[in-house]
């Protein structure tokens, strides 16, 4: 049978354009009307380094990269060797021949080589080396039977900018190295089954974030540029014009998340952006929020750590420090977002309950899911911004109490210059007017007063908060339990492992703080368990543990930067059952 869906490698150096041909065929299969999702696996070397970008494409709705590639485009030798074992069975290497000369005893049997000489191809139109990644490219989908033009197209837009005569070339290449192709090089069984009359909409993380943010009506954002969440400081400075929001970069994290807190406070919905380093230098600064109560919202996008760590690479290690950002017992939610479309709505809610129940919410994401692209489906433009209890002006003769004790916790929150609203916002503990206790009288009943005051908002916001639900048969003989970017991934492995007759069920858990109560009688009633996650010390299987006494039974570790495959998880839970 035909395949109906195919994997892609490129694979070179920083500078090799690799990013640049992924996002094209990317480009390509999304006016083909496929579903696509793509990671880019990069060093933090600007020049050189091993880079590949891997992307998977379909009709069907993708939930990973995959893991054995149909077909790899080597752009220089060592990453044609250092690659190839990646290669499936039956699978094929397209290569510039004038460059990559294999070492035939090298090359798996059940993989094709196909070898495009590229200075003949392009004979009549010009030397250049990064020609041979349109020649590849090309050649790539003629051996898929999609449409030249279409990736006519996305090479005039991607050109159309520049030199008229630089895109007239790479056309020409595009035509050469599809020619070719289609009289040199075997064929292969595929059938895509692309629509061109459907365009499938393509965001990263990052992107559905920024985007999210200027529906949910931020008006300001801050950030020190930090991998992987740099992305959204640069989208958001790119449409800072037609959204109105003012972006700034400040010289640090500090200064970053004091400027996104004095913004909140004068009335603005204000982000910040960061990962792991940049966030604990936030940390002092999200108690501030904590305790004067001013709304904001905070992305820590994860990287590996401790320190400087793995600057390009993912993991899920930062949960911990989000549950402890900051000194002291104050509200606050933890969020992690489990797919593109998630980043999209979760910022809005993250806005609506920051303004709802004025304190700092904390989305954690991580860099696979910040940074890969993926194909979605039309979002919800129709959000519902709710900010909360803000009040105009003050008719009670200027005792105004801008912390008031209340049955929620919320109390009425007032602008600066709203006529009658005065009172003191500071980083010590206070009374109900605002006024310090801290100072000449620490005064016991007040404090613990306050303290009631401000946690009783955990139990509203719980109650606003949807509950996880298990997905798959109540009577698994294993549930598998993960968060944030897993989601997909444990997904497709448990639909593979259903056909091979698996019983197994899916509890995907979304908010971190508060933790349902829920989780643990779910997990009481399973038979086994499994947790998925991409840190070493198992954080949320410690924080179910804390919050509800339950013990996880089995754990699926990864650190290693990279993202889990399905099989690796298909792997262990077929050792399990």
């Amino acid at each position: 049978m035909a395949r109906e869906e195919v994997i892609l490698r490129v694979g070179g150096a920083a500078g090799d354009g690799i990013a640049s041909t992924g996002e094209s065929f990317a480009k390509i299969c999304s006016r083909s009307g496929l579903h696509l999702l793509a990671y880019n696996s990069y060093q933090s070397v600007i020049r050189g380094g091993f880079i590949y970008l891997q992307l998977r494409a379909g009709r069907n709705k993708i939930f990973s990269h995959g893991n054995k590639v149909d077909f790899l485009i080597a752009l220089n030798p060592v990453e044609f060797q250092r690659n190839i074992v990646d290669v499936g069975a039956g699978g094929a290497v397209l290569y510039n021949s004038d460059k990559i000369k294999p070492d035939e005893e090298t090359i798996p049997k059940d993989v094709i080589l196909c070898p495009l000489p590229v200075n003949e191809i392009l004979k009549d139109i010009g030397k250049n080396p990064i020609l041979q990644n349109t020649v590849a490219l090309s050649a790539l989908v003629q051996l898929l039977g999609l449409d030249l033009d279409v990736m006519k197209g996305v090479i005039s837009d991607y050109f159309g900018k520049k030199k008229q005569s630089v895109m007239e070339i790479n056309l020409q290449v595009c035509e050469a190295g599809y020619n070719y192709s289609q009289s040199n090089l075997p064929k292969f069984d595929f059938n895509l089954n692309p629509d061109y009359n459907l365009r499938r909409p393509v965001l990263t993380g990052n992107q559905a974030l920024a985007f999210g943010s200027v529906l949910a009506g931020c008006k300001f954002y801050s950030a020190y540029p930090m991998t992987p969440a740099s992305s959204i400081l640069h989208w958001l400075t790119a449409h800072s014009k037609e959204t109105g929001m003012v972006v700034k970069q400040a010289e640090d994290e500090i200064s970053v998340i004091n400027m996104a807190i004095g913004s909140s406070f004068a009335g603005a919905r204000s982000m910040v952006g960061t990962s792991g380093g940049g966030f604990a230098l936030m940390s002092e600064a999200i108690g501030l929020a904590g305790q004067t109560e001013t709304p904001l919202v905070i992305i820590n996008s994860m990287r590996g750590g401790p320190s400087t760590g793995l600057p390009t690479k993912t993991e899920q290690g930062d949960l911990f420090q989000a549950i402890g950002a900051s000194q002291g017992d104050f509200p606050k939610v933890v969020v992690a977002p489990s797919t593109v479309e998630d980043c999209y709505y979760s910022v809005i809610e993250a806005f609506n309950l920051a303004d709802q129940f004025q304190i700092p919410v904390i989305i954690l994401s991580d860099l696979f899911l910040s940074e890969h692209m993926e194909s979605i489906e039309d979002l919800d433009f129709n959000s519902k911004i709710n900010r909360g209890e803000i009040i105009t002006s003050d008719t009670s003769n200027g005792d105004y109490k801008r912390f008031k004790y209340t049955d929620n916790g919320v109390s009425p929150r007032a602008f600066p210059g709203t006529a009658g609203t005065i009172f003191q916002a500071s980083s010590d503990e206070h009374d109900d007017y605002g006024n310090i206790i801290s100072d000449v009288f620490t005064d016991p009943e007040i404090r613990t007063k306050i303290m009631l005051k401000r946690m009783r908002k955990m139990k509203f916001i719980q109650e606003t908060l949807s509950a996880p639900k298990l997905e798959g048969s109540d009577n698994a003989d294993l549930t598998v339990v993960s968060w944030g970017s897993n989601y997909n991934v444990v997904h497709e492995a448990i639909e593979i492992l259903r056909t091979k007759n698996k019983n197994v069920n899916h509890l995907h858990i979304k908010y971190l703080i508060p933790l349902h109560k829920e989780i643990g009688e779910i997990l009481s009633r399973s038979k086994d368990t499994l947790v998925v996650e991409g840190n070493y010390s198992g954080q949320l299987s410690k924080l179910i543990s804390m919050e509800t006494g339950f013990q996880i039974n089995h754990t699926l570790f990864k650190y290693d930067g990279e993202p889990f495959y399905p099989e690796q998880i298909i792997d262990k839970v077929e050792g399990l059952i």
